[in-house]
């Protein structure tokens, strides 16, 4: 068997016990603590017999990796890596997907904050690379706050190549964002059927590579002299257009 993965926060926890419960193995809450919402976790856990563990802050920091667990940790049973095939059969059942692309953005923060925000606005999968990205650490799902739950979370091997294969098969527009003199306002791009949006880590942007494989360039137009935005802040800025103009077709 496979070694537990550990979800930690309220949020997180809560939304696994609605949305996945035969994966949580063990709870482990923290000793004394005794509120509303805790009370809330304990009851989504009892029809499935769930193992409830009271445990000291110190035990919880250690699974948990950080002292940021909110009192609250689950042992999960691993969830299988969604891959390209997983992707293709998003595509298939659902032919006018709005998928996110993260061309290496390696910190767990801003995975979890972009995840949070793609489920929020409908997004069916987040797409990474599997190197050089930050993956689905507890780190991310706390920061997702249950988001990582309500969205599919595909990691591919090699980015270009399966945008590229998105267009050829499934006539997927891609749509990176990005500084650059041939790009339009992204209020003045069409986001309507099946459509990724890209975007790249806030030092270096998209890759060159992954620059080729978009048929659309957008900015986020802003005043001042503000060059760029944290790429979680951009990632649901573009979002919002996309879904806005999506939901008045």
């Amino acid at each position: 068997m496979a070694k537990p993965e550990y979800y930690y926060g309220v949020h997180s926890v809560e939304s696994l016990l609605e949305l996945e419960p035969e994966r949580v193995l063990t709870l482990f809450t923290l000793k004394g603590r005794d509120d509303q919402r805790l009370q809330k976790i304990l009851q989504l856990a009892e029809p499935f017999g769930i193992s409830v563990q009271k445990a000291s802050r110190d035990s919880l920091e250690k699974l948990a990796g950080l002292p940021f667990h909110q009192g609250v940790v689950a042992a999960v049973r691993p969830h299988p890596t969604l891959n390209e095939k997983d992707l293709d059969q998003i595509l298939a059942e659902t032919p006018d997907a709005l998928l996110l692309a993260l061309d290496q953005v390696t910190d767990p923060h801003n995975l979890g904050a972009c995840i949070r925000t793609a489920a929020a606005m409908g997004v069916q999968a987040v797409i990474v690379p599997r190197d050089r990205s930050a993956s689905l650490t507890p780190t991310a799902r706390k920061v997702a706050a249950g988001g990582a739950e309500k969205v599919k979370f595909i990691q591919v091997t090699n980015l270009a190549r399966t945008l590229a294969h998105l267009k050829e098969t499934t006539h997927t527009r891609v749509i990176g964002t990005m500084l650059d003199e041939s790009a339009m306002p992204i209020q003045k791009c069409d986001f309507a059927g099946p459509v990724v949006i890209v975007m790249g880590a806030e030092d270096t942007g998209l890759r060159p590579i992954t620059q080729a494989q978009c048929d659309h360039k957008v900015y986020i137009p802003m005043s001042g002299n503000l060059q760029s935005l944290n790429v979680s802040v951009a990632t649901g800025m573009a979002l919002y257009e996309a879904c806005r103009q999506r939901s008045e077709v």
